[in-house]
């Protein structure tokens, strides 16, 4: 299993962002927009992106996608949603 984030922020913003939040995955940059035009999550050069989680399997087939993503309880529905998927829990980081 591998998890990253997306975001059309810049690699030296992605990187501030990692550092406060101590994130342990990666965080891939997109400010060109190219995937995020791709997966439909940004209209234009302009508009913030959508924030949107989507679940893709080892296939490369998108499985689900979650377009009501709440900040605040996000990490318990994307584990809810590993779990409904059947991917098995990651041990706790040390």
């Amino acid at each position: 299993m591998a998890f990253f984030a997306a975001s059309v922020d810049s690699l030296v913003e992605n990187k501030k962002f990692a550092d406060v939040l101590g994130v342990d995955y990666p965080l891939l940059s997109d400010p060109e927009r190219r995937a995020a035009r791709v997966y439909g999550v940004a209209k234009d050069d302009k508009s913030p992106a959508i924030r949107w989680t989507f679940y893709i399997g080892v296939d490369g087939k998108v499985l689900d996608i979650d377009r009501q993503v709440t900040p605040s309880t996000h990490g318990r529905d994307v584990a809810a949603k590993l779990a409904e998927l059947g991917v098995k829990r990651r041990s706790a980081r040390r």
